[in-house]
């Protein structure tokens, strides 16, 4: 079985080579043809006329229907698939430090926070840089406002604090958290996201404060001086809402029950446009699939995309589309996820098989036109991670993306950060490398 495995590789890799011509048809179509710059003027349209698109709101819903609408126009076979995604809402906040002199803060509660009483919150401040010293101080603790003033090392471990400061905070006695924002840059810039609540803990109210305000803080309290903030937040979660997955394809001509999907995420947060996180890569997945239309051409698998829901609540809508479909996970070839921003692509990011990562690394050759040829290892994405777990090969793309988490879950995520050319690059190694899989001979090898 082994050997037999090898020499299908072996053939399969020799076959990739004869791509090389309908790469490059549709790379020229993508950066200097008829679709140049669409994928841009798709987001734009988009972005401008729906806004953002938080989980459960009405501004959702249009955005499915708007992308629905937009699939079957465009002569894609288009459907939906309901699911149940949280539903929560901000409502008025605001925050305002009045000792030792009055400065009104700008913040952005945390997904899934409670609200503070109607009359809001004041309390003195304990500002710590660490959950250590958190603990260290604990007795200090009790009936604060905990400022955490952690530094940015990257957002996988920065990230630790705003998921998890309300709960450590409220274990040791504080009435309410203010997270310094998880970004390498600010300018007077709160970001928001999701926040978790560990079980038993007792959940109190959570936002995000700008980078700035939370280092005048930590001065102020180096300097020994008493600090006093009124917080004030009207947030709620509602029932769980219906909602969908939004799913487009090309059936394949030979194999259409096999499948490499496409995706990004519809949802976003309620600032900014969700120009970045994620529209881009809900229209390069858009975008890969029209430019294999136009070109007449229809592979030997189904090419799907899939526009996941709730997405920003952890992978909920993908979730439940997973618990749906994975009776038929050995018919998934490759699942691929752009969640990073479309920026100038550097490289593709693999998981599976050695032999898969052979082929794979062949494919990418065909992207020499645009100069992207790097295979890396570490396929990611949140949507897509239950299928990796379980054994389907997962694809990401790798973009300049040291300017991401400037942006991120911020107003300042929109259309403004997005480059027309840079997301042509996008969508076309998206096309190659959807297409090429989708019409090998053979799935990838597990």
């Amino acid at each position: 079985k082994y050997h037999l495995t090898v020499c299908y590789s072996e053939v399969t890799i020799n076959h990739v080579a004869g791509y090389a011509d309908v790469a490059k048809r549709i790379i020229d179509l993508a950066v200097f043809g008829a679709a140049q710059n669409r994928s841009h003027r798709r987001l734009a349209d988009f972005t401008d006329t729906i806004g953002n698109r938080v989980s459960g709101s009405h501004d959702l819903e249009m955005a499915i229907k708007y992308m629905y609408n937009a699939f079957a126009q465009d002569g894609l076979d288009v459907h939906v698939e309901p699911v149940k995604i949280p539903h929560w809402v901000r409502g008025e906040e605001s925050a305002e430090m009045i000792a030792p002199r009055a400065k009104r803060l700008a913040i952005l509660g945390l997904g899934s926070s409670v609200g503070t009483p109607p009359e809001g919150i004041e309390a003195e401040v304990l500002v710590v840089q660490s959950f250590e010293e958190l603990k260290h101080r604990a007795s200090e603790a009790i009936a604060r406002i905990v400022v955490f003033n952690q530094p940015f090392v990257s957002y996988g471990e920065t990230v630790a604090y705003r998921a998890y400061g309300a709960s450590e905070a409220a274990k040791v006695g504080a009435v309410a958290t203010l997270i310094r924002s998880i970004t390498p840059f600010s300018i007077n810039s709160p970001h928001t996201g999701w926040q978790d609540y560990q079980e038993g803990v007792k959940r109190i109210p959570s936002a995000c404060i700008t980078v700035e305000d939370a280092e005048l803080m930590w001065r102020m309290a180096q300097r020994g001086q008493r600090i006093v903030v009124r917080l004030s937040m009207g947030a709620k979660t509602l029932p769980d809402a219906d909602s969908f997955n939004t799913v487009a394809e090309i059936t394949g001509w030979q194999h259409p029950e096999q499948v490499v999907l496409l995706s990004g995420h519809l949802d976003s947060w309620d600032v900014g446009q969700g120009a970045m996180d994620d529209g881009g890569g809900a229209m390069i997945s858009w975008e890969a699939l029209s430019l294999i239309k136009d070109l007449g051409l229809r592979p030997r698998r189904t090419m799907r995309t899939v526009l996941w829901t709730a997405e920003e609540q952890g992978g909920v809508g993908a979730q439940q589309y997973y618990d749906l479909h994975k009776v038929n996970r050995s018919n998934f070839d490759l699942v691929m996820e752009s969640d990073l921003g479309t920026f100038t692509p550097v490289a593709l990011q693999f998981t599976g098989s050695v032999a898969a990562q052979k082929i794979m690394a062949e494919v990418v050759k065909l992207l020499a036109p645009i100069n992207t040829t790097t295979l890396e290892t570490h396929g990611e994405g949140t949507d897509i991670s239950p299928w990796m777990k379980a054994g389907v090969p997962g694809a990401s793309l790798h973009v300049a993306d040291s300017r991401y988490f400037w942006f991120h879950h911020s107003e300042g995520d929109t259309m403004t950060v997005q480059d027309p050319h840079d997301m042509n690059l996008c969508s076309a190694l998206w096309a190659v490398v959807a297409y090429v899989v989708a019409d090998l001979e053979d799935m990838l090898p597990r």
